[in-house]
Formats: structure tokens, C-alpha cells, sequence
């Protein structure tokens, strides 16, 4: 398995990278080789700083990058040189099996979309967070950011993906579906909800159990909670701004010591042909680590391939062409 990792994206690049580059190289096997994209000079030297064996890494040298504040689309067509574009050329030519990064999410989800491309009869990808539950296990919230505005049956989309994501690579067993409102009655929500709960109750190969309410995110009532992705960004940012806040008070609990996102590295974008991970751009070298630690996991989960055979079950296949 070839991973390739971004070290030049991010707020913290190159340092933090590298380092969480070295942290997961000494958990991974042999077998799982890491491609590390960025300034070769600059990852040589690291390396070197840290007493670490550079020969562990293959390097490709990607001088050039993609900043938080460059327009993505322009950036991904005039920066060809940068780690990002790099990356996803890698990708595209399979001399990578996954492609990694905290740089700026727009030119990444640009790359996934031209590059790698949606998975057929996908309408929009999605990217998810992950819910830390009461009982110690985890759920799946989608979307988080990047489809604001979403029809009924994208939502259905939704929750096929995070079905699949949550079972194949959380290891959760008939995941339970919820889809978020305002309300557990069918008829309570918006109009876009309402109609995609019809959807979802006629869907098969999800265990969908209804609408669910802002106060069952961190209990076992569902596994994966479907929304748009402006809910699911305020559902993010609370949750982040909890975690903050008992940091700054001071105040230790195992169980809000789970909300911190470096414990989870990064959240792949679903939908697409290939393997794709987008991680936050405050990511230090624990995130780096998880995140890395993460993809071997979706490599082997091969979630393309079982995406695409769960689209072809689940009788969505006359609304996906209605809306192409």
C-alpha cells in the first residue's frame, strides 16, 4: 500500500507533517510505504533534525503550494508544481493508493472532482465528522461543509454513504440511520426533510430508524445522522467549541478529551473513485499520525467499490437520473 501525504499543506507545514509522518512510520508495517509530497530539501533536513531515516519515505519533491488563501480553482490550474496538484496526479496515474492533506480544502475537493472524479451516479460527494458517543463507541455525521444547500435526494445519497463508511471502517454492525430535524415525527422538519425521510424509508440497505434530534447526536439512537452541509457544519463547530472551552476551564474528562479532532487525523471525501482525506488546517503531528494511521484503513476498506454496488441496490437509480 502506497499512502501519499501533503507536507506542505496546512498551518503548520512542514514541520507538523513530517513529524506525524515519523510518528506513523513506526506503527505501520512494511508493507505500507509513505509517499511524502512536498520540498525535498526541506523533508531531508527534517528528518535528519529528528534523527529519523529519510530512506523510510519515498519523496517526491513538489516545490510549490496551494495557501489557505488562493482561489481554488485558479490554484489547482496554475500551480502544477504544488503538493496538492502533485498529489492528485499521483492519484490519478494509481502510483499512490490514497492521497492525504490539511492544505486548502477548496483545491482538494476541486482535485477530487476533476481528477478523481464522482462515482457514477453519485449527484454531490460528501465529508463527515465523526461523534463521539456516551457508551465509548462513535457515530457519523454528514454532510459537514461542503453542500450547504441539499435536495431530498442527495440526503438519500447521504446516508448510503455514511452507512458504508461507518460499517466498513468504524466496524459498525447494520449501522443505525437518523435523519437530523426538528422533530422524531415523520411529518416535522422543513419541506427538503420531510420529503427525504419518505425517501429514506423506501431505501434499501440502510437501517434507517427516523428523524432524530439535536440531543441524540452523542447517544446510541442512531450510528450515522444525515444533514445538510450547513447543519452539519454548526453540529461541528459546537462540538468543537465544547472541547475548547473545557480545555480553557480547565476541566479533564475522559469522555470530552474525545472531541478533540487530533484524535481522529481526518475525514475522507465520500463518493468519489479514489481514496481522498481532508484533514483540519490547525492539524498538528497527532493529526497527522491519525490521519495517516486512518487511510490504511480506507485503502483496505476499498469504500468505492462497495458505494458503487450499494447505489445499484438501493432503488435510488430513477431519482439519481431525474436529477442529472
Amino acid at each position: 500500500m502506497r499512502i501519499g501525504v501533503d507536507i506542505m499543506g496546512g498551518d503548520h507545514a512542514p514541520h507538523e507533517p513530517i513529524l506525524g509522518a515519523i510518528a506513523a512510520a513506526k506503527e505501520l508495517s512494511s508493507d505500507n510505504k509513505l509517499v511524502l509530497i512536498g520540498d525535498e530539501t526541506t523533508i531531508i533536513s527534517q528528518c535528519n533534525e529528528q534523527g529519523f531515516d529519510h530512506s523510510v519515505f519515498e519523496i517526491v519533491h513538489a516545490p510549490d503550494v496551494i495557501s489557505m488563501s488562493d482561489h481554488p480553482t485558479k490554484a489547482f490550474a496554475s500551480k502544477q508544481k504544488s503538493s496538492i496538484v502533485v498529489g492528485f496526479q499521483m492519484l490519478a496515474q494509481k502510483q499512490i493508493d490514497l492521497f492525504a492533506s490539511a492544505g486548502n480544502t477548496g483545491a482538494m475537493l476541486v482535485g477530487s472532482m476533476m481528477v478523481s472524479k464522482t462515482i457514477p451516479g453519485i449527484i454531490r460527494p460528501a465529508i463527515s465528522s465523526i461523534l463521539p458517543k456516551e457508551d465509548g463507541g462513535v457515530g457519523i455525521v454528514l454532510d459537514v461543509g461542503i453542500n450547504a444547500d441539499c435536495k431530498p435526494d442527495v440526503l438519500q445519497q447521504f446516508a448510503v454513504l455514511g452507512s458504508i463508511f461507518a460499517e466498513h471502517v468504524y466496524h459498525v454492525k447494520n449501522p443505525k440511520v437518523g435523519l437530523m430535524s426538528i422533530g422524531e415525527e415523520p411529518e416535522k422538519g422543513n419541506l427538503v426533510t420531510k420529503e427525504a425521510h419518505q425517501l429514506l424509508k423506501n431505501t434499501r440497505g440502510i437501517n434507517f430508524i427516523g428523524n432524530v434530534e439535536g440531543r441524540d447526536l452523542f447517544n446510541d439512537k442512531a450510528d450515522v445522522v444525515v444533514c445538510d452541509g450547513f447543519t452539519g457544519n454548526i453540529i461541528l463547530k459546537e462540538a468543537e467549541s465544547i472541547y475548547y472551552l473545557m480545555r480553557k476551564r480547565n476541566i479533564k474528562d475522559p469522555y470530552f478529551d474525545r472531541f478533540d479532532f487530533e484524535n481522529y487525523g481526518g475525514t475522507p471525501v465520500l463518493g468519489i473513485n479514489s481514496s481522498v482525506i481532508i484533514a483540519h488546517g490547525i492539524s498538528k503531528a497527532k493529526a497527522f499520525k491519525n490521519m495517516i494511521l486512518l487511510s490504511k484503513e480506507l485503502v483496505e476498506a476499498k469504500l468505492p467499490e462497495k458505494i458503487t454496488e450499494a447505489l445499484s441496490n438501493a432503488m435510488i437509480g430513477e431519482k439519481i437520473e431525474d436529477n442529472q
